[in-house]
This record gives structure tokens, C-alpha cells and sequence, in this order.
């Protein structure tokens, strides 16, 4: 924007080419920049340089009982949805909707991402941490494809030991005294500077549209878990114990009811305040009634 600016005041082939050559170092492997945007959007990410400055929290609390009696009755249709697999079909139905909901800041850029991907912990037998991998999605994902790529990436993670790409990539880096000091740097500043290759993106589980981690699983309650700077992550959901709360029925009767809380943790810089609030109003519509998501989406709403 300023180097169009200069030229037009002063003319010259040579600021054209710095443009150029500017424009050829913000490409990146795993987006694209986001250039049709309100100039106040564009400029926050110079104001709030690092993710955790732009961290925005919120508790969602998704009501039990609509989740309970769907997977319920798809159980007896054959189908075994977990509440893991229902929330991350809403969320990838969402992103449809919503697209900015994929976007991501790098080095004071906005970019839009290539793929819809979230990165998850997964327990194999015996261990205690786990290892923590990503699986894809497409937008046009039904309830039933989303479930069915869960089950494919935990039974894929669960196979052995160091299996995955983030297994292997660890594996390297500890394999040399010194190496991973070096390399995670060396990683720092390509992931800066958009040189970072794919192979190494595809391989990081800080790269990715979603993290969320099921602390029910382990029976521990929500909580507000910080974004990572490095990656372009710019979402993080965690879903902890099931709580009652406190809710007025029809009759104006106070009845406490069960609900599943999220502990959201966002970047503020990839949207705004009011978009967030739409996208976490469907994604409560979609929780409330997980039937609307067998279906694919009438339209796909492409980023701008």
C-alpha cells in the first residue's frame, strides 16, 4: 500500500520492483495474504505484534442434553459419534460460514489459509502425554466424514510408537546434540519470512487452523489455554467436565441443567469482535441441533 503510494507521488520503476520483490517474500506455503480489508484490520497486527497480546477468552457453555439424546439415537442406527466428533463438525461447518474463522497472522501479515486442519492429542497405550498430530477436513465435511476422520487419525497415531510426521520430525531434531536449539530457530525465522517448506508445515502440529483438547477425557474441567506464537494457529478450544448451571424454564421456574463448557482462547487480529460472536452463535445452533450437519452445506462462503 505505501510503496503504491510513493510511486504514484514520484513515479519509479525502481520502487515498483522493491514492491515486487516485497510481494514475492510474503508468499507462503500454507496461504495466501488477505489484502481486501478494512485499514484498521490491517493495521492492528503492527499494534499487537504477538499472539499472546491479541488473546481474546470466553467460556461457551453448550447445553448436554441435545448432544447426549443425538449420539444416543445415532447409536442405534449404527453410528458410535462421540461429543469430540459432533463439536468438530459444527466447528468445521462453521469455517464454511465463516471463513475468516481461518485466517491467521504471520510476521504483521493476515493470511488466509490453504487447508482446514486442527491438531489434537492423541493417548496410545501406555503413555501418559501422548503425542499431538493434525487431521484434515474439507469444508463440504458431513458429520459422517468428519467422525470417520477422527477414527482414521486416532487409530493411525495409536498404531506405534513415533509413527507420525511430528513423531519423526522431534526424532531428528533430538537426535544431535545442539540440533534442536539450531533448527527450531532456523524453523522460527523461515516460518517468518514465509520460506518455511511444506513438508515441515505438514509435520507441525502449531500449524494448523484448530488446536483443541478434550480435558473431560482425562476428568479435569476447561480452561484457557494460550495461543502458540510459533505456527499461525489462531484458535484453541478446550471442553472440560460437564457442569449444571443454573437456566429459567418456560414457566419462569429456575432448573439446573448440564452443559458442556469451552474454554476459547483467539487471536482478535484475524477478525472482529462481532464476526467472532456470529461464528460462536452457530456453532452453539449447530451443537443444539447436530441433525443440521449431516448434510453438507448449501454454499461454501470463500474467503475474500
Amino acid at each position: 500500500m505505501w510503496y503504491a503510494y510513493i510511486e504514484e507521488k514520484r513515479g519509479g520503476a525502481g520502487v515498483r520492483a522493491h514492491a515486487e520483490r516485497d510481494e514475492d517474500q510474503m508468499a507462503r506455503a500454507d496461504g495466501k495474504r488477505v489484502r481486501n480489508m478494512e485499514p484498521m484490520y490491517a493495521i492492528i497486527p503492527y499494534i499487537l505484534k504477538y499472539r499472546y497480546d491479541s488473546m481474546n477468552y470466553i467460556t461457551e457453555y453448550i447445553p448436554y442434553r441435545p448432544i447426549h439424546n443425538y449420539i444416543r439415537a445415532k447409536r442405534k442406527e449404527g453410528y458410535r459419534f462421540s461429543h469430540m466428533s459432533v463439536l468438530l463438525a459444527a466447528y468445521t461447518r462453521c469455517v464454511a460460514e465463516f471463513p475468516f474463522l481461518n485466517r491467521f497472522v504471520v510476521n504483521k501479515k493476515i493470511y488466509a489459509r490453504n487447508e482446514l486442519c486442527v491438531s489434537m492429542v492423541v493417548l496410545r497405550p501406555g503413555d501418559v502425554d501422548g503425542t499431538m498430530s493434525k487431521v484434515y477436513f474439507e469444508k463440504t465435511d458431513t458429520i459422517f466424514d468428519v467422525d470417520r476422520k477422527i477414527n482414521e487419525f486416532v487409530t493411525d497415531n495409536r498404531a506405534g510408537a513415533e509413527t507420525n510426521s511430528t513423531d519423526k520430525l522431534m526424532k531428528t531434531l533430538l537426535s544431535v546434540p545442539g540440533l534442536v536449539n539450531a533448527g527450531i530457530g532456523l524453523f522460527k525465522w523461515m516460518d517468518l519470512h514465509g520460506l518455511l517448506p511444506k513438508a515441515i508445515i505438514n509435520a507441525s502440529p502449531f500449524h494448523c487452523s484448530l488446536v483443541i483438547s478434550n480435558l473431560a477425557s482425562i476428568r479435569t474441567n476447561h480452561i484457557y489455554h494460550h495461543l502458540y506464537e510459533f505456527g499461525t494457529s489462531s484458535l484453541f478450544i478446550t471442553m472440560g467436565n460437564s457442569v449444571d448451571k443454573p437456566v429459567y424454564d418456560e414457566n419462569g421456574v429456575v432448573q439446573l441443567e448440564r452443559h458442556l463448557p469451552l474454554g476459547i482462547v483467539m487471536d482478535e487480529r484475524i477478525c472482529s469482535g462481532s464476526y467472532f460472536a456470529k461464528v460462536f452463535r452457530r456453532l452453539s445452533q449447530y451443537l443444539e441441533h447436530p441433525e443440521l450437519l449431516e448434510v453438507p452445506p448449501k454454499t461454501v462462503v470463500e474467503d475474500e
